[in-house]
């Protein structure tokens, strides 16, 4: 895995972590790691189990340059669609970094421009770019943390376990129990020709 793209600029690793999801924000984490920064777990985080994600996310936010989380609501979700939301949520976590990078480095292939600092979108980048995975890691800790928190709230909805993903047995209880403030109501929660309630 790489350390930096161009190690002659202070450069921010950008992913964010919940796009799929029919309830819950969209979170985005951006990180700037030392040139030097090596740790034989860091991969993109979904190739992590949870126990190594968390450890690792401790260890992120104590090396790191610097870091910082943003996330966009489902209300935004659904009033500007959730690439925008993402890249509102990319943004968010920039703008909140102590140090702002002159370059950044963004998980995926589109990206909507931050200030004037150049970027690069790179496919798969969390798996090839250090920077990118530690933000990975750091979006995917957070938004979990956050679902378990709402899950305290909603526990019919095992966001315990599915995170607000589209599992079978959360769209069972969106078929039982209707939709809560937290979905997103522009995604299709349930097939084609079902009706849901709202709850």
């Amino acid at each position: 895995m790489l350390a930096y793209h161009q190690p002659d600029r202070l450069e921010a690793g950008c992913d964010e972590a919940g796009r799929g999801c029919l309830a819950g924000p969209v979170f985005a984490a951006a990180v700037i790691l030392r040139p030097d920064f090596q740790h034989p777990v860091l991969n993109d985080s979904k190739q992590m189990t949870e126990k190594q994600r968390d450890a690792l996310r401790l260890v992120i936010e104590q090396e790191a340059l610097a870091w910082a989380v943003g996330s966009a609501t489902p209300e935004e979700i659904d009033r500007i669609n959730i690439l925008r939301a993402s890249f509102l949520a990319m943004h968010r976590a920039l703008e909140a970094l102590t140090q702002q990078p002159e370059f950044i480095l963004v998980d995926g292939n589109r990206f909507q421009k931050y200030a004037a600092t150049p970027h690069l979108c790179v496919v798969k980048g969390d798996g090839k770019y250090a920077a990118i995975a530690a933000a990975s890691v750091l979006a995917k800790t957070h938004r979990d943390e956050r679902m378990h928190r709402l899950a305290q709230e909603f526990p019919q909805y095992d966001w315990l376990s599915n995170k607000g993903y589209p599992t079978q047995a959360h769209r069972e209880a969106i078929r039982q129990h209707g939709l809560t403030p937290h979905h997103r109501r522009t995604f299709q929660q349930l097939p084609d020709g079902e009706q849901l309630t709202i709850f």
